[in-house]
């Protein structure tokens, strides 16, 4: 049997987390329109009867303005330097900017095989994205390269075949019915910050975490508390909007997506809680979930 882990690598908002949701086909990384809306290195086990990938859906890398950004750099540039094989996503619609340029100055992945998927290639130009593999060629010059509208699964097939062929032989680290390590309050937790960016627009969601204050496993329905972090006072009116609908709002979309992970009736508390500037202090990072392991990544972390 072949196994081994595979690294998810990009700029923000490229498709890394759509990719890896349409391979497992289920719903592990929380997916919106906003950037910098994946936060954690988060493991997608995907096993068949020949071999077991897991792979490692990472934050976008970017410039960081703020502690919280500089963290999620570290654990995408931790994660890439201890797998098998990594996989760069390239949003092709999009020509090359100077996010790339700073993607390339900072990511150092040519020890371990890449493989760079052009994702989004229904909404690019032919002649576009041929500019573009020119430009990755030559910083890349051993990397295989292969068209993906992760989507829709276009190519994904193709791009399993690349992957495959660069694993080791293996144990299956994973029960094979198990498709990730992310344990549950972490998923509960994902899903309520899923909701908040999909609702509210601006600054707001990315000043925003999610704090979990307590869950009663004995509980039926389900009874959960949890608090949304901000950064402004100002920003709490937002959230809670006029007589409490926005977060009402909230609650009542992430209660039925997290009704439909535990299998039971929920019970969800949301509170907004001011924590000021909590993005740039490692106190708080720490306590909401967002410092990097500086460490050798790997299985047992």
């Amino acid at each position: 049997m072949k196994s081994g882990f595979v690294a998810i690598l990009g700029r923000p908002n490229v498709g890394k987390s759509t990719l890896m949701n349409h391979i497992l086909n289920q719903k592990i990384s929380i997916v919106t329109d906003k950037s910098q809306t994946t936060r954690n290195n988060i493991k997608g086990i995907y096993t068949t009867k020949d071999y077991q990938i897991i792979f490692v859906d990472t934050p976008g890398i970017h410039k960081p303005y703020k502690k919280l950004g500089e963290e999620m750099n570290i654990m995408a540039y931790t994660a890439s330097h201890d797998v098998d094989v990594n996989i760069l996503v390239i949003d092709s619609s999009l020509p090359f900017g100077s996010g790339d340029q700073y993607l390339f100055d900072h990511l150092g992945i040519s020890e371990t095989p890449l493989i760079i998927c052009f994702n989004k290639i229904d909404l690019a130009r032919i002649d576009k994205v041929e500019e573009l593999k020119k430009i990755y060629k030559e910083k890349y010059p051993n990397a295989e390269m292969v068209d993906l509208v992760a989507k829709d699964g276009f190519n994904v097939d193709s791009l399993l075949e690349k992957i495959v062929k660069y694993l080791p032989e293996g144990p299956c680290y994973y029960n094979e019915k198990q498709v990730t390590d992310s344990d549950e309050v972490f998923l509960i937790k994902e899903i309520i910050r899923e909701k908040l960016l999909k609702t509210l627009k601006q600054e707001v969601p990315h000043s925003a975490a999610i704090y979990m204050n307590d869950i009663d496993w004995e509980s039926n329905p389900l009874h959960i508390q949890g608090t949304i972090i901000l950064e402004k006072d100002s920003q709490k009116g937002i959230v809670i909007g006029r007589n409490g609908s926005t977060i009402k709002k909230i609650g009542t979309m992430a209660r039925q997506s997290i009704e439909a992970l535990v299998k039971k009736h929920v019970y969800l508390e949301l509170f907004v809680k001011v924590d000021e500037d909590w993005r740039n202090q490692d106190k708080s990072l720490a306590q909401y979930g967002y410092k990097a392991k500086t460490e050798k990544w790997n299985l047992l972390s």
